[in-house]
């Protein structure tokens, strides 16, 4: 099956979200431009991380007075993901990249590959636009903005999962769990 790339330029949304319940989440990126809607399937990891550097970049940005990364908190999405909901794909290698001459971020989405390990992942491979063999790939290009708005959404959908359990920091189920820094006590 050929490459697909699905490129958003500015998109009119731009969120994760999830589906299911705490502690089965599916984690969601989603892009809509018109009618074409792109989802994406996450790590709940995944999403953490991308919030956290995006956050870290924006910081930067605004820190050297590279780019206006205010403005977001009135455009705050709260709304759920878009419907249907397909995933296009599951991605394994996520990017953000900043643009100084557009005054852009760019964040990408990587499929991830049969093949692909944590050693393989951990580098950063460039596979051509035009190549038609290689993972598909979405690509989203935000104000910095927009970016913070959705790094914003990010982190509160990460920390609206169960609580962490205060001895080791896994997540609390509703019954409790048995805590290897209690000894296998059980905490709830």
């Amino acid at each position: 099956m050929p490459r697909r790339i699905f490129y958003f330029e500015q998109p009119e949304r731009f969120v994760t979200g999830t589906v299911g319940q705490p502690g089965s989440r599916t984690f969601f990126l989603q892009a809509r431009e018109g009618e074409r809607v792109v989802s994406v399937v996450l790590e709940k990891a995944q999403v953490a991380v991308l919030a956290d550097r995006l956050a870290l970049l924006l910081d930067e940005l605004g820190r050297r007075g590279l780019a206006d990364t205010g403005g977001a908190a009135g455009q705050q999405d709260v709304e759920p993901l878009d419907e249907p909901l397909n995933e296009a794909f599951r991605a394994g290698t996520l990017s953000i990249t900043w643009d100084g001459d557009r005054e852009e971020v760019t964040i990408e989405a990587r499929e991830q590959t049969e093949d692909e390990d944590l050693e393989a992942a951990a580098q950063t491979v460039e596979i051509e636009d035009d190549a038609e063999d290689g993972p598909d790939l979405v690509r989203v290009r935000l104000t910095a903005a927009a970016a913070r708005a959705f790094a914003q959404r990010a982190a509160t959908v990460v920390a609206a999962g169960r609580p962490p359990c205060p001895f080791c920091g896994q997540p609390l189920d509703p019954q409790g769990h048995l805590c290897p820094r209690r000894n296998g006590g059980y905490v709830n």
